[in-house]
């Protein structure tokens, strides 16, 4: 188990113990589920991310539209046709 001490400004102070009177949590709950918040929000983001380079990326190479299912077979007709290799 981790300990933290922080020190924070009056603001923030007055923040958390506004949060605490809607919700009945204590101090360690309140800093919890900010950060678990904060860790969704960046993973969540992180996945948005790969989504959007995937969707860039989607329909940019060229070739046969059958190539992941048929490589094998292409590899086959470029070694023949380049090295005469069966």
């Amino acid at each position: 188990m981790m300990r933290i001490t922080v020190r924070i400004d009056d603001s923030y102070e007055q923040k958390i113990k506004a949060i605490q009177q809607r919700t009945h949590l204590n101090t360690t709950d309140v800093i919890k589920q900010a950060i678990d918040l904060m860790y969704e929000k960046a993973e969540l983001s992180a996945k948005e991310k790969n989504q959007k380079l995937i969707e860039m990326l989607a329909g940019t190479a060229k070739g046969p539209e059958d190539l992941s299912t048929t490589y094998k077979v292409y590899l086959d007709q470029g070694w023949e046709e380049k090295h005469g290799i069966k």
